[in-house]
């Protein structure tokens, strides 16, 4: 049975407390409106449900640098709201002032100073979760510890970031994107000497494209790496005509809002941590969620495969949850067919987890289902087409 600490795992679904620091680097001479922006922002953010409260800092060192912290009852509150439409109009303004931003989101693990106790396992001085402790305690106050609570344990992490990028192309013209998809020649996996685009997966559910990134180091930087090689951009542009929703990457303006929109969160990953993953199959399911059940429905995906990786029988290595408003994709990395048992690869095994996915899913007509069957012909339909997985070599 797979342990607490041997299990690789992250999770935006343990309740407890976020914090979120954006980095910003202003042009020359836009302090003025930025501050006005963020005033405008601020006044919305603080009517948003979950969050309690931010800061705005200025560089001592660098007055273009800037940062924004905010604090938010979990990350599901704050996932809700950056994905929102009304969080990608809220920001527009701050593109006219901002050279270039990046945004960290943690949990909060530990509080320490004169207005905490011990409120967590204590870490030794100089390692990385004594660090965290301590910046995370420099702006904590004691009243706001009921309103959220803290991470319960630290989580073994691998070094990689996982992301997705999903979007639609026009009815009809599936056959030509995946021709196109599955043709290109793929980018420099080094991006410098930190970062390593590890692997790449792309899937299609009928008219819908996701897109899955493993990246070792800084996913930002990654995604300009791969954005910037000729073979990507050839491949965007041949791609444009069928796209339902209109780009033109060579604007700045455009590109921008088409990547926020098309970005799709890993919300949860598990994985049992033994072995390099070269003998297992790589499998995707399209989870087309009721409007408002997309956090629901991945929260219910993500138990399911926490208990899978600790089963020794279960035939699923690892699985990431992806999910941004009522869109739930789940990548499954698994030993043998994926059909050997169906209803633990849908995530509906035990208990009556098929009626509550029925009940989450907007695609669930036929009603509830029961039978091996059923449960094979409902999985085959949330099974996703695999058009390209390319993985790097392993590091020298």
């Amino acid at each position: 049975m797979t342990t607490l600490s041997e299990r690789i795992s992250q999770s935006a679904f343990d309740d407890s407390r976020l914090r979120v620091v954006l980095l910003l680097d202003l042009y020359d001479g836009a302090q003025n409106q930025f501050l006005e922006v963020y005033e405008d922002l601020h006044k919305q953010v603080s009517s948003v449900p979950g969050h309690i409260r931010d800061e705005l800092c200025q560089s001592i060192e660098n007055p273009s640098q800037w940062l924004i912290t905010s604090e938010w009852e979990s990350a599901p509150r704050f996932l809700a709201w950056v994905n929102s439409e009304e969080h990608v109009a809220s920001v527009q303004p701050l593109h006219g002032c901002v050279r270039d931003t990046r945004s960290l989101r943690f949990s909060v693990l530990r509080e320490t100073g004169r207005d905490h106790g011990p409120a967590a396992a204590s870490f030794s001085a100089g390692t990385p979760f004594a660090a965290a402790a301590a910046a995370v305690s420099a702006s904590a106050d004691g009243p706001d510890r009921a309103r959220g609570r803290l991470q319960v344990a630290p989580r073994r992490g691998d070094g990689v970031v996982r992301h997705a990028l999903t979007f639609t192309v026009k009815p009809g013209s599936e056959s030509v994107v995946a021709e196109l998809l599955s043709g290109y020649a793929p980018p420099k996996a080094q991006v410098d000497e930190n970062t390593r685009l590890r692997r790449t997966s792309l899937f299609m559910h009928g008219n819908r494209v996701v897109r899955a990134f493993e990246v070792e180091g800084d996913l930002l930087a990654a995604l300009r790496h791969v954005a910037l090689q000729p073979e990507v951009r050839a491949l965007e542009e041949a791609i444009n005509p069928y796209l339902e929703q209109d780009r033109d990457l060579s604007d700045p303006g455009s590109a921008r809002t088409f990547f926020t929109r098309a970005a799709l969160p890993a919300v949860h990953h598990v994985a049992a941590g033994g072995g390099d993953g070269s003998e297992l199959g790589r499998h995707a399911l399209f989870y087309p969620a009721k409007k408002g059940c997309g956090m629901e429905l991945a929260r219910l995906l993500a138990a399911q495969d926490e208990a899978a990786v600790d089963d020794a029988t279960s035939p699923v290595e690892a699985s990431t949850v992806f999910q941004r408003d009522d869109i739930v994709v789940r990548l499954l990395d698994l030993r043998g067919p994926h059909d050997a048992r169906p209803a633990l690869t849908l995530g509906v095994e035990g208990g009556h987890k098929a009626a509550v996915l029925a009940r989450l899913l907007d695609s669930a007509k036929d009603g509830v289902p029961t039978t091996h069957q059923e449960i094979s012909r409902f999985l085959e339909r949330s099974e996703m087409r695999l058009i390209t997985d390319r993985r790097s070599p392993a590091r020298a």
